[in-house]
């Protein structure tokens, strides 16, 4: 009877405690959904630029702004494959208020081209109001079998395509003193993997590059998010390019358990619409990893060296 009494007294101490903290909490949850809903709202009628829009992550962000209510612009190599994605995007969302995706053939290799390609979307809608960069090409080998060839079109492509495209629409956000810059990178982009180094090096190099933009344009009124996400199930595992420079072909284990496209998507778009600057977008280890790289890097050092020796030893 004691031990109920005692029970009972302290439930009526920490009751009210728990309470005063329990609703602000409440509140603060709701006014933030709250918040986050008109936040989504404001894509309504955006022109959003989308490359690698025709498959994997970039088509899902298609889906995923669209639904929104923004005029989506669809680029890629692909133009069937684009086609392909447009017609899915007026089939799943019948909005009388939507407007008709747009579709610009693009290849972020060929630097002359893309220009012209931002010239022919502003004639077209008028203006640019966020960019996703998330074209790109994945690389499976080592430093000592991968060729100079397979280097140079990774960079181009993951890194100085994206920037030309970049540096073509900036000009017209700068003019207007309004916009926002969304890069893809990747967790490879922070920590480096053993037979990733071009990979790795043009994410780097994209980290670097979004730093500096950030700071140059910020009293210019334009944002600039990066995203590292980690496994995503998509094809570019499929597509990476080997040693010498032939495609993969093989969907990797990490990469088949990773996200749904199209749960990154949502994430992805819940950055936009907050202006975040950075997140980390995959599960508990790839984030582990970064921790280890920033703070314990001899652990980090040990564990690739470790995962270096046990492929090699997997394919001797």
């Amino acid at each position: 009877m004691n031990a109920l009494r005692d029970i009972l007294s302290n439930f009526s101490i920490f009751a009210p405690l728990s309470l005063a903290v329990t609703i602000p909490w409440i509140v603060f949850k709701i006014l933030g959904r709250t918040w986050l809903k008109k936040s989504y709202n404001t894509l309504n009628g955006k022109v959003i630029v989308i490359t690698g829009a025709s498959s994997g992550l970039g088509e899902a962000l298609a889906h995923e702004f669209y639904r929104y209510g923004a005029q989506v612009v669809l680029c890629a190599r692909r133009r069937q494959e684009l086609e392909r994605v447009r017609s899915d995007l007026l089939h799943t969302h019948c909005k009388d208020t939507t407007h008709p995706p747009i579709i610009i053939p693009l290849n972020l290799n060929n630097f002359d081209q893309l220009k012209e390609c931002v010239e022919k979307i502003l004639t077209i809608t008028s203006r640019i109001d966020i960019l996703i960069n998330c074209g790109g090409i994945s690389h499976r080998g080592t430093v000592c079998d991968t060729t100079l060839d397979v280097y140079q079109r990774i960079m181009s492509v993951n890194y100085i395509g994206t920037l030309a495209l970049t540096k073509a629409v900036l000009s017209d956000m700068v003019r207007k003193k309004s916009g926002h810059i969304v890069f893809i990178s990747s967790v490879q982009g922070l920590v480096a993997l053993p037979e990733r180094s071009a990979y790795s090096a043009s994410k780097h190099a994209l980290q670097a590059f979004a730093d500096s933009l950030r700071a140059e344009i910020a009293s210019k009124d334009i944002s600039v998010t990066v995203i590292s996400p980690g496994y995503i199930k998509t094809s570019l595992s499929l597509n990476a390019l080997t040693s010498n420079g032939d495609p993969h072909g093989i969907m990797d284990v990490t990469t088949e358990s990773g996200y749904s496209p199209e749960y990154a998507a949502k994430k992805i778009v819940t950055a936009v619409v907050q202006k975040k600057k950075e997140i980390i977008l995959s599960s508990l280890l790839p984030r582990l990893a970064v921790f280890i790289r920033k703070y314990l890097p001899f652990l980090y050092f040990y564990i690739m060296n470790k995962r270096a020796q046990k492929k090699t030893n997997l394919t001797s």
